[in-house]
């Protein structure tokens, strides 16, 4: 009996499956993702780096700091049985993008429990390669355990995509973040660096660095004022008066920070008192949130760590 001849698997049914297809003998023969801690961690689930490399929207090789092992805050896609899966395969440039991803467990099952975590399950956060398109957001878990972020529209350039979350596992569950990497496609125009400073003004505020910290743990005070007069109607913002996210210039190392105190009213500041830990030293991206008369203003600065 003469087999039937098989059909052409197209380039789309493999970019829409993101599994990579080998054809063994005329037969189809999907390929497993690569276990915990083989040469693919870093990349998307069940794709090989090479494969990566030219597809766009994908993960990259796992020669980038992404790689599980990785000692940085924020630059494995794998921490304590926990990985960070991609589903969406890939990322359009100039355009929103509802973007997909699991987190699964020591099981290797898809996590649905969550504990709360500054008033929300999971913090999501993209930043390109050169420190520019800041975005924080707070996805939308289905039943099955696929989270779904509403990504304002990326520009060309490799991205890295993290995911803040606390495992519903007790009290003394402990805070992770894991990230992967993507390429958006078409013409990467890196933006330099801006040039360390203590100061900067956005939406008619002005936010002023008062203390140079250094790597570890040291304090970083921040003070917000307009027009030269102090800001003391700053209203909460999960669940503090302002949110810090820095990333490291060269490896997107993240530092998530909070101000010291806790919220005992519907105004504070004008001081912001932060126990920075910086992973080390370098140049610095920070991005201070902080919301007034309901508008959420984001202020942007580089921070040299000695």
């Amino acid at each position: 009996m003469t087999a039937a001849p098989l059909r052409p698997l197209s380039r789309g049914w493999l970019l829409a499956s993101c599994v990579p297809v080998l054809l063994v003998l005329g037969m189809a023969v999907s390929v497993p993702a690569a276990p915990s801690g083989s040469p693919q961690d870093g990349t998307a689930s069940g794709s090989s780096g090479s494969e990566m490399a030219g597809m766009p929207g994908m993960a990259h090789p796992a020669g980038d700091p992404g790689a599980a092992g990785s000692t940085a805050r924020g630059l494995a896609a794998e921490q304590d049985g926990h990985r960070l899966n991609l589903v969406t395969c890939g990322v359009p440039a100039g355009r929103p993008t509802a973007f997909r991803f699991t987190v699964t467990g020591p099981g290797g099952a898809p996590v649905t429990g969550f504990a709360v975590h500054q008033t929300k399950k999971l913090h999501f956060y993209a930043i390109r390669a050169d420190l520019t398109g800041f975005q924080h957001l707070h996805p939308e878990m289905a039943d099955d355990g696929t989270w779904t972020a509403d990504l304002a529209a990326l520009t060309p350039g490799a991205w890295r995509l993290y995911a803040d979350f606390v495992p519903d596992t007790g009290p003394h569950a402990p805070e992770l973040v894991l990230s992967r990497t993507v390429t958006v496609p078409g013409q990467d125009a890196p933006v330099p660096l801006p040039a360390p400073a203590g100061s900067t003004t956005v939406d008619g505020y002005t936010v002023e660095l008062t203390a140079r910290p250094m790597a570890g743990a040291h304090q970083l005070v921040a003070s917000v004022s307009r027009d030269g007069r102090p800001v003391t109607d700053l209203q909460p913002y999960l669940d503090a008066y302002a949110h810090l996210s820095a990333f490291h210039e060269g490896d997107q190392a993240l530092a998530h920070l909070h101000p010291s105190g806790t919220v005992d009213g519907d105004h504070g500041g004008p001081t912001l008192t932060f126990q920075a830990l910086f992973a080390e030293p370098g140049d610095w991206r920070v991005f201070l949130q902080f919301r007034t008369a309901g508008q959420l203003h984001t202020a942007e600065l580089t921070l040299h760590v000695d």
